[in-house]
């Protein structure tokens, strides 16, 4: 599941790094107003933690990259004394915003203090002659961010609520596939032994069942991946939803094994037929043709 969200963190980073940076910029100040270094810090942190909802932590640096103070949570000050001068140097969110002399969101990284995925923005703070004093960072955890930014996220109610519709269906369907195998091998069976009893009608009829039910298997396969686990799209599939492309790709198996079945079956039984196993063959090459214009066009977008 992580996979996905930092793919979807990806897709809202813009507006997650404007978001961020529009509030640590309203609410902090380069004047200390005759107060000393360690309250206008404090103060500082305080007016973060109490306008950015759901913040993991927020701390401060200078500009050596060293801890200033103690970080704070929600609950409010937490950390040891020995904490309070921790060389932060090495860390992307203050090398970037040193780089890029502004404020910046960094990717999504493991926290050594809550292990969870975390992303944290940085907001420089430079005096009149642009040198640089303080830098104000903001630790968010991944799913946080992701349902603050898009409330429609994979890990909102109703994203969560999704996921369990999307089980169900892929359970039911699955016993579908199931049922249609049963029936199918069933009626291979029932065919017995003796060859030149076979009638052939049924044997089409077994092997069309069975290959309905490795559609709806392969089907349920795609849903269950991309919807339920959150399964990362494989390397060039584009942005086209791949529950679509698995599904129109299970039809035209089943057709094309279809189609060449009815054109034994016809040339057996009814040649005068055979018309239709040609039609039924032209649709599966406009299917495969539509597909290959829809994964060519995504992909296309995708490497713009």
């Amino acid at each position: 599941m992580v996979i996905k969200e930092i793919k979807e963190y990806a897709s809202i980073r813009t507006k997650a790094r404007a978001y961020l940076c529009y509030i640590m910029s309203r609410n902090i100040s380069a004047k200390r107003e005759g107060i000393s270094q360690e309250e206008f810090i404090e103060h500082q942190l305080e007016l973060l933690r109490d306008n950015i909802p759901k913040l993991d932590l927020v701390y401060a640096l200078n500009n050596q990259g060293q801890q200033i103070g103690h970080m704070f949570s929600q609950k409010g000050r937490i950390g040891k004394e020995h904490e309070v001068g921790t060389d932060r140097s090495d860390r992307a969110y203050y090398y970037k915003t040193i780089k890029e002399h502004r404020c910046v969101l960094t990717d999504p990284y493991p926290s050594l203090g809550t292990n969870t995925m975390v992303v944290t923005a940085s907001f420089p703070i430079y005096d009149e002659e642009d040198n640089l004093l303080f830098i104000f960072c903001v630790d968010i955890q991944l799913k946080d961010i992701l349902n603050m930014i898009s409330p429609s996220s994979i890990d909102s109610s109703f994203g969560t609520y999704s996921k369990f519709v999307y089980a169900g269906f892929s359970v039911a369907l699955v016993l579908v596939s199931l049922l249609l195998f049963i029936k199918g091998v069933g009626g291979f069976l029932s065919l017995g032994i003796h060859l030149n009893s076979i009638d052939i009608n049924e044997m089409f009829k077994a092997t069309i069942l069975l290959t309905l039910s490795l559609a709806i298997f392969d089907l349920v396969k795609a849903i269950f991946e991309e919807e339920v686990l959150g399964k990362e799209k494989k390397d060039g599939a584009g942005d086209g939803h791949q529950t679509m492309i698995r599904f129109l790709g299970s039809i035209i198996i089943a057709l094309s094994i279809e189609s060449l079945m009815l054109v034994f079956k016809f040339a057996l039984t009814d040649p005068s037929k055979l018309i239709y196993a040609v039609y039924l063959i032209g649709g599966v090459t406009a299917l495969m043709i539509g597909l290959s214009v829809y994964i060519k066009a995504n992909k296309s977008d995708s490497s713009r």
